[in-house]
């Protein structure tokens, strides 16, 4: 990645761009770092750090490659452990093909407390994974000593417990400690007292903090608060005081204005390791185990001070090494200036008899968090972990009873290092599971290497995968199973053959169908009946919800999550154990009124949405239109002796409008765009005012342009402005792609427009007596444009005024329709849009935005980035375990996290709601009723065997859209004694349809019930 703003590969990290913004981006680009140690947390580090493109990464590594690492580094080969080889330099060459922007090298280097550590000086941040306590120390204190100081990160990985420490110096600057949009509220009053109160106009949230600083603009009466910034105190979601506007220096407040948020930089102090050993700053990410950080920090003293006596790990599932490690923690404690009311002795039992393993799913999960520090050191975006972070999977290992220990102990294979965390027999079940996964991208990619990892389905079972996408190249930022010699392939069967060289033991069908309803007959409830567990992998809400009610309605279990830039959560689905997806939903967004869109924009959302529709209504939807018109109806003698016949033809006037006004070379293109810039930005302001003057008011006698209506001005072409230039430009390119039309390099130079365009005729504006619509809660009008016998003549004139032309050929060709490409800056639609929405903006006096900002709107691009991926896909993985593992419900962890604040929190999942029918009737989400008829059973028979069956009444039955009995409807207690397949429509590869039905309460009230399978053979 280059250094200057305009050299950033857009098209590799553009999704990456909107979570950390350009600066930081160049910032990373010239930065070098050092990282020691390429075990299974080395490597995901590397990874993410190489994915979001440093300058430069430098491994240290002296180890020689094991069947521990094999099952914890995904870029080793069991040939690399035979040969035993240098596991840096047996990674590079893979680690290398990650991105072409990064320089990757390494070298045998083992660090030690007398090495000489001036070899640190080039680098701007030093990470060390697996390092003993004491080199720890040591460059510590070494990168302090540096001004500024080096930064220093330190984390490990041992069993199933994790360990993050940093340390950015005594001053460490913060340019943006969340990384949110600055939130931007409209007032609606401002009142003169000692502090003054503002409040925010009606159903709009400011979403301040006590303590935001915000900026106002744009007020009338009360001008003095222009361009000043004041701190806040929220009042309530509407209202929030600032300074004193009591006195003589500030006028009465009249209306309108805009406070807008300032983001401040600020200032860190962390402490260095040997003060933070004794007295640790710790973060609690689950409240369920809040004393479970201050043990495990206890525990990875205790296992550094094991080994300074024994020169050795604790051997595994030792029960005498377990209880000197349980002496020896207990000396450590009296040195730590820690609250622990009383040491877990059961976590530190199980950490001493699994020290020797590493979990690879938690490496995932911490080598993204750890990744994301580095970031944020090397660029101040986002606030740092101050300054311990432990997360833990205890519950997968927390038997410490009489197990066999061979169960755990090494056996030489890939294996090994989850073998020693959760036993032989759990990893047996592991590798005869079947899964189904939906979707192979980011978080689909980082899922498949997990798998790999642990072994799944590398026995008897099988991972099934679909995704019906090609790969991009954004997709190669975070999707780090692909390169970009796999551009334009399937992901799903890219994604399963380079599972395979990680594990090339794993059985995987990859499939390209889309999960919806209409897949159902590959997708079938006998296909989720065997699955023992279904992967969400998936982008979208509407998605999710599908897979979900497929899950529930078979009865199978779901691991849910996603990302949005730093921010990702996972859910845990366990049948009649948790809820599901759906039992909880965000509130629905709120639709933009389409008078604001088309009239009344107040923000450059508004300006954006109405550029993106006026896209597709140009460029999309009236070429479609003119080509399906013509290919319904013939030629164009036909279609007039149609009209002239006064058929009326579907389309027609827009059709022939639009055939006479398209443009067949270059000059008219350009001519068109000239006009339409005109029509939309000059004559569109000018009707507004002539509809509504300044001065006009409201029945209630206020303003009719005061906030958020923004009065507009009419804009004056000038040649000279670039962003009038682009419009013309953009848009005279799409319509002569659009409408076939050849134009050469010199034609679409500004030279040859500045030349052209004083030439071409533009129409006088007539003001016209139309209604603008004002209401706020009116909809888009439907289109319902009816041709009278006038209009059909009109329509035939014009296409015979067509046909009289030179070449009417041309006119009558079918048109290319756009289908807009954000990804693509060669095709202009995104120039065409950020020329619109800013002149728009322009137009009605509201800030214009860049085109990166544009282009994230316009083409709603979701920022992500590869360190949320990987820590979300780990924590998922482990939720894996605990399934396979049968765990209780409060062993399942869901997770929200936000790795920008930074905040990691993890909850236990919350049990179906009981839904109550009447007095001992209740059902949860997971109950399926079931009436088991025959082809002779009748209506009645059902509502009998369902009252017997289930202790009540069904008082309404109905199949998808169709009623099979509704007591309320005429007539319908004639179909008591009709066969039930009368009124279903059974399909035929199934004996069963799925029926909704309402039941009877105690109160004789319609409440829902549960869904119904009827049986009917």
């Amino acid at each position: 990645m280059a250094t200057e703003s305009e050299d950033i590969d857009d098209s590799l990290y553009s999704r990456q761009r909107y979570v950390l913004g350009d600066n930081a981006m160049q910032r990373m680009a010239q930065s070098n770092v050092l990282l020691y140690g390429l075990g299974g947390l080395g490597i995901e580090i590397a990874k993410n750090i190489i994915l979001a493109g440093v300058k430069s990464l430098t491994i240290f590594d002296a180890r020689p490659a094991t069947y521990l690492d094999l099952g914890t580094n995904f870029f080793l080969s069991e040939n690399d452990v035979t040969k035993s080889k240098n596991r840096a330099t047996a990674c590079i060459s893979k680690l290398s093909e990650l991105n072409p922007y990064v320089t990757v090298t390494c070298q045998s280097v083992e660090l030690t407390t007398s090495s000489n550590l001036s070899m640190l000086d080039q680098f701007q941040c030093i990470v060390l994974t697996d390092a003993t306590l004491d080199v720890q120390l040591v460059v510590n204190k070494y990168c302090r000593s540096h001004s500024p100081s080096i930064k220093f990160i330190s984390s490990t990985v041992l069993s199933v417990c994790g360990q993050l420490f940093s340390d950015f110096g005594d001053n460490f600057e913060v340019v943006d400690k969340n990384g949110e949009e600055a939130k931007e509220s409209f007032i609606a009053s401002i009142t003169k007292e000692n502090p003054g109160i503002v409040t925010c106009l009606e159903n709009c949230m400011h979403g301040y903090e006590d303590s935001d600083i915000v900026l106002f603009k744009e007020i009338k009466g009360m001008e003095e608060l222009n361009g000043q910034q004041h701190p806040v105190k929220v009042l309530s979601p509407f209202a929030y005081s600032i300074c004193d506007t009591s006195g003589e220096e500030y006028s009465e407040y009249e209306r309108d204005g805009i406070a807008t948020q300032v983001k401040l930089p600020a200032c860190i102090q962390f402490e260095e390791l040997e003060k933070q050993l004794a007295a640790p700053s710790l973060m609690i990410p689950d409240l369920c185990k809040f004393q479970a950080p201050s043990n495990l920090h206890i525990a990875f003293l205790t296992l550094d001070k094991f080994k300074a006596i024994n020169h050795r790990m604790p051997n595994i599932r030792c029960k005498k090494d377990a209880e000197n490690f349980m002496k020896i923690a207990q000396e450590v404690l009296q040195n730590c200036n820690i609250e622990i009311e009383e040491l877990d002795t059961q976590l530190l039992t199980c950490f001493s008899m699994s020290s020797k393993g590493c979990l690879a799913a938690l490496c995932a999960a911490l080598g993204g968090i750890v990744a994301q520090e580095v970031l944020k050191a090397l660029t101040g975006k986002f606030s740092p972990v101050q300054q311990w972070l432990y997360i833990d999977a205890i519950e997968l290992c927390c038997d410490t009873g009489d197990i066999e220990q061979d169960k755990f102990t090494a056996r030489n294979d890939r294996y090994d290092a989850l073998r020693a965390c959760i036993g032989n027999d759990l990893c047996s079940k592991i590798a005869s599971l079947n899964l189904f996964m939906v979707g192979c991208g980011a978080i689909g990619c980082e899922m498949l290497k997990n798998y790999a990892m642990m072994g799944v389905a590398s026995s008897t079972g099988n991972i099934t995968i679909t995704d019906n996408d090609l790969i991009e190249k954004s997709n190669l930022n975070r999707q780090f199973l692909f390169r970009p010699s796999h551009i334009q392939k399937p992901k799903s069967i890219i994604a399963a053959g380079m599972t395979k060289q990680i594990n090339a033991d794993l059985n995987i069908e990859a499939n390209q169908h889309k999960v919806c309803p209409q897949t159902e007959s590959v997708y079938t409830d006998g296909f989720y009946s065997k699955q023992d567990v279904v992967v969400n992998a998936l982008d979208n809400v509407e998605a999710r919800r599908y897979v979900d009610s497929r899950c529930v309605s078979n009865q199978r279990a779901l691991l849910e999550s996603g990302t949005l830039g730093a921010k990702g959560h996972v859910q845990v689905i366990v049948p009649y154990l948790t809820e599901s997806y759906t039992s909880q939903r965000d509130p629905p967004d709120q639709d933009v009124p389409y008078c604001t869109l088309k009239s009344f924009p107040a923000t450059i959302e508004h300006c954006i949405q109405w550029a993106r529709d006026k896209f597709e209504s140009a460029f999309t939807q009236k070429p479609q239109m003119f080509n399906k018109f013509w290919s319904s109806y013939g030629t164009p003698p036909s279609v007039i002796e149609k009209l002239e016949a006064d058929e009326p033809l579907e389309g027609v006037i827009k059709v022939t409008k639009l055939l006479v006004d398209r443009p067949v070379n270059w000059p008219e293109c350009v001519i068109l765009a000239r006009q339409k810039f005109e029509k939309t930005f000059n004559h569109k302001a000018k009707q507004l005012l002539h509809s509504f003057p300044l001065d006009t008011k409201l029945k209630d006698g206020s303003l009719f342009w005061q906030s958020p209506k923004r009065p507009p001005t009419p804009i004056v072409f000038d040649t000279n402005n670039p962003v009038h230039l682009s419009y013309v430009h953009t848009m005279a390119r799409l319509y002569a792609d659009v409408n076939k039309v050849t134009y050469s390099d010199g034609q679409i130079r500004n030279e040859y427009l500045i030349k052209f365009l004083p030439a071409v005729p533009i129409p006088v504006f007539v003001p016209s007596n139309r209604t603008i619509i004002t209401d706020e809660t009116m909809k888009k009008p439907e289109d319902t444009i009816t041709s009278s016998g006038d209009d059909l003549k009109d329509s035939a004139q014009r296409i015979q005024c067509v046909l009289a032309l030179n070449n009417p050929a041309a006119y009558f060709t079918k048109m290319n329709a756009a289908a807009f490409e954000k990804d693509d800056d060669s095709n202009g639609h995104i120039d065409f849009i950020t020329a619109t929405s800013n002149l728009r903006a322009e137009m009605y006096s509201i800030d214009t935005a860049d085109r990166l900002k544009i282009k994230q709107i316009a083409g709603r691009i979701v920022p992500a980035i590869a360190t949320t991926t990987a820590a979300v896909a780990g924590l998922v993985a482990i939720e894996m375990i605990k399934l396979v593992k049968e765990c209780k419900l409060h062993d399942y962890k869901n997770c929200f996290l936000n790795l920008a604040l930074p905040c990691i929190l993890f909850s236990e999942p919350a049990p179906p709601e009981n839904m109550l029918i009447k007095e001992g009737v209740s059902y949860i989400i997971w109950d399926k009723y079931e009436i088991q008829g025959n082809d002779a059973f009748t209506v009645q028979d059902f509502l009998d065997s369902f009252q017997k069956t289930y202790d009540c009444l069904p008082t309404m039955i109905v199949q998808g859209v169709k009623m099979v009995y509704v007591p309320a409807m005429p007539m319908h207690f004639k179909r008591l004694n009709q066969r039930m397949l009368k009124y279903i429509k059974p399909s035929n590869d199934k004996n069963y349809v799925e029926l909704v039905v309402s039941l009877e309460n105690d109160k004789g009230e319609d409440v829902p019930g549960p869904p119904v399978r009827y049986f009917h053979r």
